[in-house]
């Protein structure tokens, strides 16, 4: 009688972590597509490299002119 009791519980615990081990993979594969998705589309617009349009720093535009420095 313990023996099978003993063989159940093996065999039981080899089925849910064997489910386990499924789900987590499905899990990770759907974080990871989605995390992809949301790179894409957050860099989806942005401009950059040679022929970017976009707003360009201007340091003669914002240099303060105005302040004395006393060294």
């Amino acid at each position: 009688m313990e023996l099978d009791v003993k063989k159940a519980a093996q065999e039981e615990a080899e089925k849910t972590f064997e489910e386990f081990i499924l789900w987590t993979k499905r899990v990770l594969l759907v974080s990871v597509i989605f995390l992809m998705v949301v790179v894409v589309g957050c860099n989806n617009g942005v401009e950059s490299g040679k022929n970017a349009t976009g707003s360009k720093y201007n340091g003669e535009q914002y240099n303060p002119s105005n302040i004395k420095v006393n060294k």
